[in-house]
């Protein structure tokens, strides 16, 4: 196989660092949601097994097969959008709008209607709801400060520090460092933590209108608009040409079989995805798909050892998740709040947008995202609209 010519040591150190940062940021957002729902440590294994294997494959295949760094992930905007809609929401039916979800991403895959579909999103309008669901995040970390002053404050000093210092490492960095603080001035300890394989667990799922416009169809607004189109950006500003229909296909896919496991939908990432196709990963663009092939393998051992991943999180206090995964979204929070501002063509409709998805209320059994999006879409028709007269 090809592989074993192209195989380097910097496309390898990518994807084992791509890997790491999601393990680092992401994954605190889905135990935020895990401890929302109030799940056993054994289904959470579950969880991160299903997540985690969904992006081994999809990213092994899709990297081989177009010999492009294709890096996938699972959807932390929509693991985020869990936290606001657990435990109104049973797991059962979480799991019923996963399959949804894929297959209504499945199905704007296999026609190749992505772009068409993207343009009549209003961008601000798609901006301004996943900067109201990452708001509540953000928010999180400045709550903590009232009990665990110190940890907070400490964890916040060291991203700060990170950031300016080394921007590309600054989550792995911050991990260890809050696990040190949690450790040292809080009294956690990783007596626990040791080498434990994961055992998948099935949950049926379960179909309702509630889930489905609470949680499917935002979850398929915020993988488009949030993790496939940046993504693809990413691929397109690295030289990339790969056509969008394939990735998506691939990856709606494996979220369609990992649902039932508790995987949330796979998709292209839009953070890491940029550590496998720069120059780092290497010289020659053509032999950097090494890179999405070493963090799909670099998945599939964290998939694997699920358990001890699990074992670490919960071993450290609540808050510690509170604040890493706050701090891991300040750079989507920004990114998105700075999208929907430029949008000066219906900023207003799009700051109503924010509002209402940030307050994390709920009407007629529907979550905040969705109302968001009818209050932004109601909002840009009324106010911003150009209307034909006829007569």
């Amino acid at each position: 196989m090809r592989i074993h010519k192209d195989w380097s040591v910097p496309a390898i150190t990518a994807g084992f660092v791509a890997v790491l940062v999601s393990y680092s940021g992401p994954l605190a957002i889905f135990f935020q949601a895990a401890q929302s729902a109030d799940i056993s440590s054994a289904m959470m294994t579950s969880w991160v097994w299903a997540i985690s294997i969904g992006a081994a494959v999809s990213g092994i295949v899709l990297s081989l097969w177009l010999k492009v760094p294709v890096v996938t992930a699972w959807s932390a905007p929509g693991t985020a959008l869990l936290v606001t809609l657990f435990p109104g929401l049973s797991l059962n039916e979480a799991v019923g709008a996963y399959l949804t979800a894929a297959l209504i991403i499945f199905v704007i895959g296999v026609t190749g209607s992505f772009d068409r579909i993207i343009r009549l999103i209003p961008p601000g309008i798609a901006s301004a709801m996943m900067a109201g669901i990452l708001f509540q995040f953000g928010v999180g970390v400045f709550v903590a400060l009232e009990s665990v002053p110190t940890l907070a404050v400490g964890m916040i000093i060291a991203y700060l520090v990170f950031k300016r210092l080394t921007p590309r490492y600054s989550l792995v960095l911050l991990l260890a460092t809050g696990v040190a603080l949690a450790v040292g001035l809080e009294g956690a300890s990783l007596e626990g933590v040791s080498l434990q394989l994961a055992e998948p667990q099935f949950i049926r799922p379960e179909w309702t209108w509630n889930a489905t416009l609470s949680l499917a169809i935002p979850l398929v607004l915020v993988s488009l608009t949030g993790q496939f189109l940046p993504g693809m950006a990413i691929l397109r500003t690295a030289g990339y040409t790969t056509p969008a229909k394939p990735i998506i296909t691939v990856a709606s896919l494996t979220s369609f079989i990992t649902a039932f496991f508790g995987g949330i939908t796979t998709v292209i990432a839009a953070i890491t995805a940029a550590i496998c196709t720069s120059k780092e990963a290497h010289e020659d663009p053509e032999k950097r798909y090494v890179a999405g092939v070493a963090n799909g393998v670099f998945y599939l051992i964290g998939g694997v050892f699920a358990g001890t991943i699990v074992a670490l999180f919960t071993s450290l206090p609540a808050e510690f998740i509170a604040v890493l995964a706050g701090l891991a979204l300040i750079g989507a929070i920004t990114s998105n709040v700075s999208a929907f501002a430029a949008e000066k063509s219906h900023l207003e409709a799009s700051v109503m947008t924010f509002i209402a998805t940030a307050s994390g209320g709920s009407f007629l059994g529907l979550g905040s995202a969705f109302w968001g999006v009818v209050v932004g879409a109601l909002a840009y028709n009324v106010l911003h609209r150009r209307f034909r007269h006829t007569g």
